[in-house]
């Protein structure tokens, strides 16, 4: 078995559950056995007490003794109950579909029952619980269970078994690439042993140590490939010539607004950059709402008057029609005679033809679009600069495949994260780095307001006046359904909840991400064409939509996030020129509010809030949501896990200044490594 093997050589897995699979990005084994749980869950005591009112329809587990028959009735809905006293009330147990259960009940028996708990008059009432012995819970409570993102359909005891299976018919595979010096330096868990042990850990010691090993693999993979860019960057000439700005000072002349002093800065060193005796990579980091994208079009204007071509590459269709249709303004407004196109997934056909045809003889001079633009098909004329938006939803081999388009382009990476530098320069040792630290005059600072749950009807009040005025709102939630296995608050019953409320006053969407990519799409267009007036999303709002439109944002759950995160999520309104707020609602239901949030709603300042999640940051929240979305990574989280990107940044040092005997064959093992992840990115896509 070979990691590339598509997961249908796995047993147990046909054509029908592929497709459930590849609905959440599963195509092969190797993409299975990194398909990592997205948190854990560990069965509780059982109740020894009658919980009060407000935790009824949370999960628990009662244990009783069966002393009532069990009754049942077939029919097309089979339905089997008994009666069973726990913590001194009486509680219904129901099970839908599941006649065999009878058998696991006889009169007289000590059982264990886990599921959902609801208020049912004077009782409760628990539907489909699960049944376990005396024996069977105390094991389950000894272990941690992987919690999987999901789709309909798709089973979270089908992963679990499917990854179980992968691991064990890989044989000896992945093989370990890290070099064993940096394995032993760190004390770290084996490459294989890790995976295991993430996806099953024995207990919440070892599955942070997997974590280390896996997040240590993450850290490494990025900074070693820029480092090897970085050792063959320094040796390539700039055949550019760069003579003419005209265009680019009559644009700076003519706009209704002064560039801050940090974008005068970033464009500067652009412009710097061409003239130079070597082509470069630069990062600009400016927070959001910084004006990157204005700088963006200003580098793109001096590459077309110089007569070269400039290919800029966003992470969705919706964001890069965005920029396609901002840029085309703005060239008719300011009479430049340059030429755009869009290419994205959904362009087809004749249409897509015409729009290669135009890219490869030159006559389109901005070439916008997403993944679509480093196909095999598309050829590119004289191509000077290469530009990635939002850049840490692309892997660095996506931006590297974007860059071999031309034959040496200047690379731009434009980041909303603010990074504090110390991190920074581990990440990108191979670019320049350009900071906006300051955001424009004429945008209004984002009103902040941390909220007790209580206050929630006051929030919808305010969504709606906003909505009445003729703005647009977002709602964040943590999970996209109901679980067992996981409180807060979730997308599609929220949804449910704000239509039933807002019916005739507000339309309400929903968005996440096991939705079918084409389906994300038109609900993000719509929203950004105001067909949408509120739309219910999970953390996949966080980049991807500009809506100037939108001027409220209320974030469920609030505490379970980390300070980047909810300052990217914050980012999604106050784009615009209206007053815009954002609510964090705490459901942590402590007496005094997470210091985090209280930090949220003191500042706007993307740059201070990065360093105070460096302060704050801690062993990390297994049982919830990661700290932070940042870059390509699955596992590691920058804030988080900056003592450890230290660490690697360190090794990767170490690595190059003391060469060992088997330095050449170590490289190789990582660079097999990379070509393997490359290989099985580029199939997904």
């Amino acid at each position: 078995m070979l990691l590339t093997d598509p997961i249908t050589k796995l047993k147990g897995i046909g054509e029908k559950t592929a497709a459930l699979f590849e609905r959440v990005g599963v195509f092969s084994c190797y993409d299975l056995i990194t398909f990592y749980p997205r948190t854990y869950f560990a069965y509780p005591d059982p109740l020894e007490e009658e919980p009060g009112e407000e935790m009824s329809g949370k999960a628990f587990c009662v244990e009783a003794v069966i002393t009532n028959p069990v009754s049942g009735r077939g029919g097309k809905m089979p339905v089997t109950a008994t009666k069973v006293k726990s913590f001194g009330c009486e509680i219904e147990c129901v099970w839908y579909r599941t006649p065999y259960v009878r058998h696991q009940l006889p009169p007289g028996t000590h059982r264990f029952f886990y599921g959902i708990l609801e208020k049912h008059g004077k009782g409760y009432k628990m539907q489909q619980p699960k049944i376990f012995t005396p024996e069977e819970y105390l094991e389950k409570q000894k272990q941690l269970q992987p919690v999987y993102a999901l789709t309909r359909g798709l089973k979270n005891s089908t992963v679990c078994k499917a990854v179980d299976t992968a691991l064990t018919m890989l044989g000896n595979e992945p093989k370990d690439y890290i070099p064993s010096a940096m394995i032993k330096k760190r004390n770290l868990m084996t490459y294989r042993g890790a995976l295991r042990h993430l996806h099953f850990p024995d207990d919440f010691e070892d599955l942070k140590e997997a974590r280390r090993r896996l997040c240590y693999n993450e850290f490494f993979d990025f900074a070693m490939e820029m480092r090897q860019e970085q050792r063959g960057e320094e040796e390539t000439v700039n055949p550019y010539v760069f003579t003419k700005f005209q265009a680019k000072d009559l644009v700076i002349e003519k706009l209704p607004y002064r560039l801050t002093d940090g974008q005068q800065g970033a464009l500067a060193d652009i412009l710097q950059d061409f003239k130079g005796e070597h082509i470069t990579q630069r990062l600009i980091q400016g927070d959001v709402g910084s004006g990157k994208t204005i700088l963006a079009f200003l580098a793109m204007i001096s590459c077309a008057e110089n007569g070269y071509q400039t290919v800029m590459m966003a992470p969705t269709e919706v964001l890069a029609r965005q920029h396609y249709e901002t840029f085309l303004g703005l060239l008719k407004e300011y009479g430049l005679p340059y030429q755009a196109v869009l290419l994205t997934g959904s362009v087809k056909g004749r249409a897509r033809k015409e729009v290669q045809e135009q890219i490869a003889s030159g006559q389109a001079n901005f070439v916008l679009g997403t993944h679509a633009l480093f196909q095999e098909k598309v050829v590119y004329h004289d191509l000077a600069l290469a530009i990635t938006d939002e850049q840490h939803r692309f892997g660095v081999k996506q931006r590297k495949m974007l860059s071999e388009k031309g034959s040496a382009p200047f690379s731009l990476v434009m980041s909303a994260t603010p990074i504090p530098r110390t991190l920074a320069m581990i990440l990108y040792q191979n670019m320049n780095i350009s900071v906006i630290a300051d955001v424009p005059a004429r945008r209004k600072p984002i009103k902040n307001a941390l909220i007790n749950p209580k206050l929630r009807t006051k929030a919808y009040q305010m969504i709606l006046k906003e909505v009445r005025a003729g703005h647009q709102a977002m709602v964040i939630c943590p999970l996209v359904e109901a679980s067992d296995k996981m409180e807060g608050e979730n997308v599609k019953d929220y949804a449910a909840k704000l239509r039933e409320l807002f019916a005739g006053s507000a339309s309400v969407g929903v968005l996440y991400g096991p939705m079918k990519p084409e389906e994300k799409e038109e609900v993000m267009e719509a929203f950004a064409k105001g067909r949408i007036d509120v739309l219910v999303s999970t953390t996949v709002i966080e980049v991807g939509v500009n809506v100037p439109n939108a001027t409220v944002i209320l974030i469920e759950d609030a505490q379970r996030f980390g300070l980047a995160q909810l300052h990217q999520l914050r980012g999604r309104v106050g784009r615009g020129d209206a007053q815009s707020y954002c609510m964090f609602v705490d459901t942590s239901g402590a007496k005094e509010a997470p210091k985090r949030l209280q930090v949220m709603t003191a500042s706007n300042d993307g740059f201070f809030l990065a360093n105070e999640d460096l302060k704050m940051r801690g062993p990390g929240d297994f049982y919830g949501i990661r700290q932070s979305g940042d870059f390509a990574f699955a596992l590691a989280d920058l804030y988080q896990d900056s003592d450890l990107l230290k660490e690697v940044g360190e090794d990767i040092e170490d690595f190059f200044c003391k060469k060992s005997e088997d330095f050449d064959a170590e490289l190789l093992a990582i660079s097999r490594h990379q070509s393997l992840v490359a290989s099985v990115t580029y199939h997904n896509l």
